[in-house]
């Protein structure tokens, strides 16, 4: 079981590391669907690459589903919204998610293996990762981290504090649309190994279970780090020895441990929130 199960949960837990981190941006901000809609832009920009013959897993493949993510990311950060509007900002995230799904469908069915393509895209292939694309996507993680690393005031103050940093007269719109495109290039090497599905439960599961315990942000990415960690765990062990698909079980993982620790935080068994002010200190 160890051999054949350490390179999936290795690949899972660098996949917690990062979404769960950027969770916690993408909860502060509002736009619980990102996520989502930015992977189905990245699905659509895979399925248009086969259309014009590209392999399903080639570097012409990641390079339409970039330059479609980042066509989402600059839509969004166009049209982030001041506080209250006549339109949500989640409802244009919503809008552009069921319009690239649409395109997707009607693209595969002229594509070659276009049905195949929408199923990999939705359920990914984890358990079939190799350690060199463990190592590949590793590094390019690890340059994303450091990047967020360094930006990590500015990108907090405006996930967390937006409308005191557009009283400093910072550019908003300019920081959203780097946060997005940063985030944007962890969508399409995320899909094609862990699946829609189970990208976008990565992202906001682990952080919503941190809003629940915490708003401080040490301890929020903490928390995030370790429920996706035990949830990732179970959803692999029980994939293996019950013989069920390993990304949607891991889902569900995910969502039993969202109930649990819904219920600590009902019945008053977590820890005490810290005040509000101690939220971006980090």
């Amino acid at each position: 079981m160890l051999a054949f199960m350490l390179a999936p949960f290795v690949a899972c837990m660098i996949l917690v590391a990062i979404h769960s981190y950027l969770g916690l941006h993408i909860i502060a901000r509002g736009v619980i669907f990102v996520d989502l809609s930015l992977a189905q832009m990245a699905a659509l920009g895979s399925v248009v690459a086969l259309l014009y013959g590209a392999a399903p897993d080639s570097q012409e493949a990641f390079i339409f589903s970039l330059v479609f993510t980042c066509v989402g990311a600059a839509l969004f950060a166009l049209t982030r919204t001041r506080g209250k509007s006549r339109v949500p900002h989640e409802a244009i995230i919503g809008i552009v998610y069921v319009g690239a799904s649409a395109a997707a469908i009607l693209v595969a069915d002229r594509a070659p293996r276009g049905a195949e393509a929408i199923h990999d895209v939705l359920e990914g292939a984890i358990i079939w990762i190799t350690w060199p694309t463990i190592l590949k996507k590793g590094a390019a993680y690890l340059a994303l981290g450091l990047l967020h690393f360094v930006l990590r005031k500015r990108f907090l103050r405006i996930s967390f504090e937006p409308e005191g940093a557009e009283r400093d007269g910072w550019h908003i719109r300019w920081w959203d649309f780097l946060f997005y495109v940063s985030f944007g290039i962890a969508v399409p090497m995320s899909v094609p190994v862990a699946g829609v599905l189970l990208v976008f439960t990565m992202l906001v599961v682990p952080a919503v279970i941190a809003f629940l315990f915490s708003n401080n942000i040490r301890q929020m990415v903490f928390i995030s780090w370790g429920a996706g960690t035990l949830a990732s765990l179970l959803g692999l062990w029980l994939s293996y020895v019950g013989n069920f698909p390993t990304g949607p079980l891991i889902v569900c993982m995910y969502g039993l441990l969202l109930i649990g620790a819904g219920l600590l935080r009902k019945f008053g068994l977590g820890a005490e929130r810290v005040p509000a002010s101690a939220g971006t200190s980090a």
